[in-house]
């Protein structure tokens, strides 16, 4: 799993040059780019299908910048790209949008000051227009029809729950460093246009509007804006005097330099026995060993941040719930279980309501302060982490 996430973050960097370099014709503004990508994509770097879903949208943006100035034909890539993305990720349904920004834009030919857009060749917007028209039939190849196409929709409309109360998606803290690296990213952008007359274009001024307001409104965007954002600053910093001559390359300090740079991912990888101390760390461990070595008889009532540790190491104990917070939100479960947590509701009612035999809580959770001092509970295990409560016999 270490070298799958090695292997798509890796992936995500290297095309994400690549698209700068697109943008920009220079290596060293695309380098600058794929850093920015980097660093807001920290927000997310980790083994879960998302990182699929922002791969793709890298591979969008260089097909439509491909398509737009060297052959229409790339456009057509697009379906086949859809037709993949909605298989693996939500996030297919804001590339949609990127593509209609660029459809909308191509009508377009005005200037205002450093804002300018060119009016597309027709054929280009045609054949642009009927690769998304394409792509909106190639998301109906999905196990789920419409239902899959509808869900990103689904995830805004009808689950607050979740939206709410899971941090990734609330508001972009201006203590976290990325927060003030957005803002600077903006600022460099803006001063840059402003005072040495760069231009900015319309589809690019657009893209950013959305990644800096997708940003604000949810941390886990971030990522989205470091790939939105990314190519517009390599552009503009390759006209401000940042040149590459290929002429002037070395080959041997390169080699040693990429040599260096394999030989720190080998030996900076975690070993087995790092990951397995992680694991100790985060999860729960030990109270999986009691539960397997004492028997307990369920149904179980889980931490929601345990609930993937334990569909892996105890399939035998189903769990209550897990970081699928769209599938209990949907049966009301979700909303028992934050209240309940949360002591909103009385202790008793949902554990007599779903005949829960045991607790496998965290230590410092606050309703497990409360079934510590419930009749017929009590305390059966407990560790630096985690606390397992059983119900007794009156």
């Amino acid at each position: 799993m270490m070298s799958w996430l090695s292997c798509f973050a890796s992936a995500l960097l290297i095309a994400g040059y690549c698209l700068c370099w697109l943008y920009s014709g220079n290596v060293k503004a695309a380098f600058a780019g794929a850093m920015t990508i980097w660093l807001f994509a920290s927000i997310g770097l980790a083994i879960r299908p998302q990182m699929i879903g922002y791969l793709f949208w890298v591979p969008e943006l260089s097909l439509i910048q491909l398509g737009r100035s060297r052959n229409p034909r790339w456009f057509f890539w697009l379906p086949v790209l859809f037709a993949i993305w909605i298989n693996c990720h939500a996030s297919f349904s804001l590339g949609l949008i990127v593509a209609g920004v660029y459809l909308f834009t191509s009508f377009c030919a005005f200037q205002s000051g450093s804002l300018v857009m060119p009016r597309w060749d027709p054929r280009c917007r045609r054949m642009l227009a009927l690769s998304i028209s394409l792509s909106a039939v190639a998301l109906f190849l999905n196990p789920d029809g419409i239902r899959q196409i509808l869900y990103p929709f689904d995830t805004f409309v009808h689950q607050p729950l979740g939206l709410s109360s899971v941090t990734e998606w609330q508001a972009t803290s201006f203590t976290d460093p990325r927060g003030i690296a957005l803002l600077a990213v903006l600022l460099c952008i803006f001063l840059l246009v402003a005072v040495r007359r760069f231009e900015l274009f319309l589809d690019e001024f657009l893209l950013l509007a959305i990644g800096t307001w997708l940003a604000l409104t949810h941390t886990r965007m971030l990522f989205v804006f470091g790939i939105l954002a990314a190519p517009v600053l390599s552009r503009i910093l390759s006209t401000f005097g940042v040149e590459y001559h290929a002429e002037k390359d070395r080959i041997w300090p390169n080699a040693v330099m990429i040599g260096t740079s394999l030989l720190v991912i080998f030996l900076a990888f975690p070993r087995a026995q790092s990951l397995e101390k992680q694991v100790r760390i985060a999860s729960p461990v030990k109270a999986v060993e009691f539960l397997k070595a004492n028997h307990l008889t369920g149904p179980m009532l889980n931490e929601y941040g345990y609930g993937g540790y334990l569909i892996w190491a105890a399939p035998e104990y189903p769990v209550f719930v897990d970081g699928r917070g769209d599938v209990f939100e949907w049966t009301g479960v979700l909303g028992e279980y934050v209240d309940w947590t949360t002591l909103q509701s009385a202790p008793n009612l949902m554990i007599q309501k779903y005949k829960i035999g045991f607790c496998l809580l965290t230590r410092n959770a606050p309703i497990a302060r409360v079934l510590a001092l419930l009749p017929n509970w009590k305390t059966v295990y407990s560790d630096d982490n985690s606390v397992i409560f059983a119900r007794v016999a009156p």
